[in-house]
């Protein structure tokens, strides 16, 4: 089906619910309005593929926006006109709260900065929005000189006519979804979006949906990370009245979740998504708000006070990654943009879905179409009434889960199938190979957090190996994260002489260290650069004095004395330390002063004393696995690990071979395959 053809059915089908998005663009350049607003007007003047009636319903849309859309700084002049004509009509935003001691309802306007407007009864029941976040409209406003010196305004609404769906029927566009295919539902979504599917490859346009799983599923929490220019948080800024950004700063327990002296609910009470834009900047200023958003993000429900308090706010988190993900995935993991103290292992690993947002192309003209989609408020109170249903045990009827997802794996892949299933399939009728697309696409997400969960907390989150089994054939399917398969730390083939990885110590956490040493003639010489902590300087030290007292035990016919020493540390995962690596700082020095490389894909363990009494390599199996991640063939590590031999996993024993030591002048004789 051409696209034509498309926008023929859409507007058959959807006649009044469907805009060109191109015309909104043209409009929205000359007006700063809301966009679920703007689309509102010109779905009821422009829903045609006449151009001379689209020309003449654009001209009526700008006519209706420059007589009454109110900006801010014209509310003094708004209301000076009705005063003076008794009656003006505008465009505002009208919030409505309950005034317990008037036992009345009243009303605010946003941009006009008018409050205690008297609203009816009438109006409340017939528009329930208004209370629940506001509702944008076409009111006539009149005078109300009688209010003059009471606590009532001076102004009243004669007339109410919403600019925002005020109601929408699930069940027809259920049965409506049956007169398009799968993949044309799926672009009339991406075109709602303002984008043109023409544009983007089939998996392209999954991650874009996937964007809008947070707006349709409850208590869905979604982290994309990836460069400037993709529109990470547009979707949540423009498209949903549902939806508040918060863009990277400080934020605090009270307006996240409870106010406790004010007794108001927080943002997750009143919204149903809560996105934070720029989470590379984002700060708490309440020690506890980390521990909350674990519990919320667990459970929906959080303690503040003595109330435990539910939510069904989803939790979105947008940044952006500066440096190349193939880069980042050699040395660090992808949620090093995160502040440091939300790299927090538990609450990462409540997250249900991690976009790989350097896979969406930068934003460009040619992106967004001139074809019709829905009016993003419609789309947006689509995705709401899809929040009341969930379809996370369609998997069962297919598919069953494989050894390594946990019961929280399970439950992040059920919330992310049974969002597609909702959007892509409200009317309920799908194939299993759709099925088995979108397991398959949740599983990859949820694979990419527990990946990076691998890398920052070791063995602890190793059953990565996400599978599921086919119930028809019993065969078992395994899926993969299309980044991990990118080249490793580590090189193939033999380093250069002087050239050595080990891994040190670095706070709570381990990291891969690349030691290049240079042992040019001199006369004794010592000096170390590159990003080494002091402690990782003083491992320097032990094993350069070490070496020079005990050198002749690996060569009569050298001497430190006669070399000076250079030495830089690379140091790819950004660690603030590297302590126990005095045996790969040896290994180092010897390998360049004999000019003979180590075996390849070595990585040295092990530290020493002054003496050269060796220290237990800690974190064994930690280490181990760190090293099978960079890409590493043979550890050397101290005899001393012999006993931890049966803890480590046959999984690592299968990818490395492990070659223990006795004393350091053994550990360099061994690297370098002396013997």
């Amino acid at each position: 089906m051409t696209q034509r053809e498309l926008d023929q059915k859409a507007l058959e089908h959807f006649s009044g619910r469907v805009v060109r998005k191109d015309l909104v663009q043209d409009i929205k350049s000359g007006a700063n309005v809301p966009t679920y607003v703007l689309e509102y007007l010109v779905g009821q003047y422009c829903a045609t593929d006449s151009e001379s009636a689209i020309e003449e319903g654009v001209e009526r849309v700008k006519e209706i926006l420059k007589k009454h859309y109110v900006r801010p700084d014209e509310a003094e002049f708004i209301k000076s006109e009705v005063r003076e004509r008794g009656r003006y009509r505008v465009i505002d935003k009208v919030n409505v709260q309950l005034d317990e001691r008037q036992d009345a309802y009243v009303g605010s306007f946003v941009n006009l900065q008018i409050s205690n407007v008297e609203i009816n009864e009438h109006l409340v029941s017939k528009h329930p929005k208004l209370l629940g976040g506001g509702v944008w409209a076409v009111i006539d406003l009149e005078y109300l000189p009688d209010n003059v010196g009471s606590e009532h305004s001076l102004f009243g609404i004669d007339s109410f006519k919403p600019i925002q769906v005020s109601s929408l029927d699930l069940e027809e566009i259920k049965e409506r979804r049956r007169e398009f295919t799968r993949d044309e539902w799926r672009d009339l979504l991406l075109h709602s979006l303002g984008y043109d599917p023409a544009s983007f490859s089939d998996r392209e346009k999954m991650l874009f949906l996937t964007r809008c799983l947070p707006l349709c599923e409850n208590n869905y929490n979604y982290v994309e990370l990836g460069p400037r220019g993709t529109g990470k948080s547009f979707l949540y800024r423009e498209i949903s009245p549902h939806s508040i950004l918060i863009s990277g700063g400080k934020t605090t327990v009270a307006k996240l979740f409870l106010n406790l002296n004010t007794g108001q609910i927080g943002l997750v009470g009143r919204w149903d998504v809560v996105a934070f834009d720029e989470v590379g900047g984002l700060r708490f200023s309440d020690s506890e708000a980390v521990q909350m958003l674990k519990d919320y993000m667990e459970s929906g429900s959080f303690s503040r006070g003595t109330e435990e308090l539910s939510a069904r706010a989803s939790m979105v988190y947008v940044g952006n990654i500066d440096l190349d993900v193939e880069g980042v995935l050699k040395s660090s993991h992808l949620f090093k943009p995160f502040p440091d103290d939300m790299q927090d292992l538990a609450l990462i690993d409540r997250f249900h879905y991690y976009l790989p947002g350097w896979e969406i192309p930068k934003m460009r003209s040619e992106f967004f179409d001139d074809q019709f989609g829905f009016i993003v408020d419609y789309f947006s109170e689509f995705m709401r009434e899809l929040r009341k249903e969930s379809h996370g045990d369609a998997i069962n009827e297919y598919f069953a889960f494989g050894d390594h997802l946990n019961q929280r794996d399970e439950r992040a892949v059920r919330k992310t199938v049974s969002g597609f299933l909702k959007m892509l399939h409200p009317h309920g009728e799908y194939t299993k190979e759709e099925l088995r697309e979108y397991l398959e696409f949740a599983m990859e997400g949820r694979r990419r957090v527990k990946e990076q969960l691998k890398r920052m907390g070791g063995m602890e989150y190793r059953a990565v190996n996400f599978s599921y089994i086919d119930l028809d054939t019993r065969e078992e399917i395994f899926v993969t994260v299309p980044e991990e398969a990118e080249e490793t730390l580590i090189p193939q083939g033999t380093q250069q002489p002087g050239s050595i990885y080990t891994i040190g110590n670095t706070e709570s956490q381990n990291a891969v260290f690349r030691i290049e040493t240079q042992a040019l003639p001199g006369k004794g010489k010592k000096s170390i650069s590159g990003t080494p902590g002091s402690e990782m300087k003083e491992e320097f030290e032990t094993a350069y004095d070490y070496l020079k007292a005990n050198m002749r035990e690996l060569s009569r016919e050298e001497s430190l004395d006669d070399h000076d020493i250079k030495i830089q540390v690379l140091n790819p995962s950004d660690a603030s330390e590297g302590k126990a690596t005095s045996v790969g700082f040896l290994v180092g020095i010897i390998s360049s002063i004999l000019d003979r490389p180590v075996r390849p894909r070595l990585v040295v363990l092990g530290s020493m004393s002054l003496m050269g009494e060796l220290v237990e390599a800690s974190s064994l199996v930690d280490k181990l696995q760190l090293a099978v991640d960079a890409g590493a063939g043979t550890v050397l590590l101290p005899a001393k690990n012999k006993d931890s031999f049966s803890k480590i996993p046959d999984e690592i024993l299968d990818e490395l071979e492990l070659v223990f030591y006795t004393d350091p002048i053994e550990a360099a004789s061994k690297a370098l395959q002396l013997e």
